[in-house]
C-alpha cells in the first residue's frame, strides 16, 4: 500500500509505477535539496541512479490489466511526510508523482541487479501530508490490493 498525493490519485486507487524514484536519497543544502545523483559521486557508487523506470512490457500488461489505475512515478521514502510542508516540498521536487511507499525503490533496484522486469503496483490506504490516522483506510486499500491482484492472473 501507500500514500497517494490529494488531487492526483484518490484514497483507496490503484497505481501503476511508472518509474520508481529514491526521493530522499540526497543532501540538505541552504539552497534546498540535492539528490545524490547531482552531488558529484562517481557513477559507479550511485549504481542505477535514484530513479528506476519500470519494465514497459510489463507496465503494459499491468495497464490493460487495471485500466482503471492511476498511473505515475512512485516515490520510495525513508520516513513516511508527515507534514504540509515536507508534503509541499516533494510535491514541488517531483510534480508528477502520484504515491509514496517506503520499499519500491529497493525492490527495483534488486530486480535490476537480479536482470527481472518491475513495475510497482501500489494501492492508496491515505492521503500524504499530517500524520491523521483517522484518514488511513487500510481496508480499502487492501481490498483494491485483493482486486488488483485477482485481475494479474
Amino acid at each position: 500500500v501507500a500514500g497517494g498525493f490529494a488531487g492526483r490519485v484518490e484514497v483507496g486507487a490503484t497505481v501503476l509505477g511508472t518509474v520508481s524514484v529514491a526521493a530522499d536519497l540526497g543532501a540538505e543544502s541552504p539552497a534546498g535539496f540535492i539528490p545524490v545523483d547531482e552531488l558529484g559521486m562517481p557513477a559507479e557508487w550511485l549504481g542505477s541512479g535514484t530513479a528506476l523506470a519500470a519494465d514497459p512490457g510489463l507496465l503494459a500488461r499491468l495497464r490493460a490489466a487495471l485500466p482503471a489505475a492511476t498511473v505515475g512515478p512512485v516515490l520510495t521514502v525513508s520516513t513516511v511526510t508527515g507534514t504540509a510542508a515536507s508534503t509541499d516540498a516533494l510535491r514541488l521536487r517531483h510534480p508528477d508523482a502520484v504515491a509514496e511507499a517506503m520499499e519500491g525503490y529497493g525492490v527495483a533496484v534488486a530486480a535490476a541487479q537480479a536482470g527481472l522486469p518491475f513495475a510497482e503496483l501500489r494501492t492508496v490506504s491515505n492521503p500524504i501530508g499530517p500524520r491523521d490516522r483517522d484518514t488511513w483506510r487500510m481496508r480499502e486499500a487492501l481490498a483494491a490490493l485483493t482486486t488488483a491482484a485477482a485481475a494479474l492472473t
